[in-house]
């Protein structure tokens, strides 16, 4: 093992022993790709909200949640990698963090960000070769994408929902919107990140499609007739919220999830 340094995405710079040994994930999205990644072995902690993969996360340490993390627990695994987001996890958790272990932090908002985070965390834990066929397969299919919006001219009016009491939206700096664009969708908010809208913003956002999101708030179909009461002309559906907010190897999954999305919405 040798002493490497990398800088994250906030400027902050850590040092390491590569290629590291005991890795801790605080979001769900990059656990998947450090397992995708093929770090089954390395990784020894997890969120509970790290859910994919199934069988794999299972046997893994849980140290708490992604706003609220088990700080003792992880001290206790004395990881010599963690890696972190800026926006899903709590700035006094990784601060404290940082006084004890390296920590690498992400901030994503668009692909070419999610993209970007994939290449680097490919290189802090010496899978860049697979990092790079992600991307691969990532930058392919959402230009097949953005070519099939343009060719069925898809050009919807969309108000995305991720909670409900009070109702919360995507915003426009968001990966949410990233994603939405580049599948034909227009976002009615104009507001940043996640603003709180009132039923009647709701009615008279000119939306002429409805999409909740199955999280963080699970939306089921039972909550299809509320918004279609609230909004009758436009059309309301759940989505899968993992395609549009996970930005790991998960956008690799999410392509095909896209296509048959802009079918039903073209």
């Amino acid at each position: 093992m040798m002493n490497r340094s990398y800088t994250d995405q906030l400027g902050n710079t850590i040092s390491i022993n590569f290629p590291a040994k005991r890795i801790v994930s605080l979001v769900p999205s990059q656990t998947e790709l450090l397992f995708d990644l093929g770090l089954n072995a390395e990784i020894v902690g997890i969120t509970r909200f790290c859910i994919h993969p199934e069988k794999a996360v299972l046997q893994k340490e849980k140290i708490g949640g992604t706003k609220k993390l088990d700080l003792e627990k992880i001290i206790a695994l004395q990881p010599d990698l963690i890696i972190g987001n800026k926006e899903e996890n709590e700035r006094a958790d990784i601060e404290a963090l940082q006084k004890l272990f390296p920590v690498w932090m992400s901030d994503i908002a668009t692909l070419e960000d999610a993209q970007k985070t994939i290449e680097q965390i490919g290189k802090l834990v010496d899978r860049e070769p697979e990092a790079a066929y992600l991307n691969h397969l990532i930058t392919a299919g959402f230009n097949d994408l953005q070519v099939l919006a343009a060719e069925k001219n898809i050009d919807r009016r969309v108000l995305y929902l991720i909670w409900k009491k009070p109702y919360m939206a995507a915003g426009h700096d968001t990966f949410i919107n990233d994603i939405m664009v580049r599948i034909g969708l227009r976002n009615v908010v104009l507001a940043s990140r996640y603003p709180v809208m009132e039923p009647k913003a709701i009615a008279d956002s000119g939306a002429d499609l409805i999409l909740l999101s199955s999280e963080p708030y699970p939306f089921r179909e039972k909550h299809l007739n509320e918004f279609m009461n609230l909004c009758p002309n436009a059309e309301v559906m759940i989505v899968d919220g993992a395609v549009f907010s996970w930005y790991g190897s998960r956008l690799v999954k999410a392509v095909e999830y896209l296509f048959h999305l802009q079918e039903r919405i073209k």
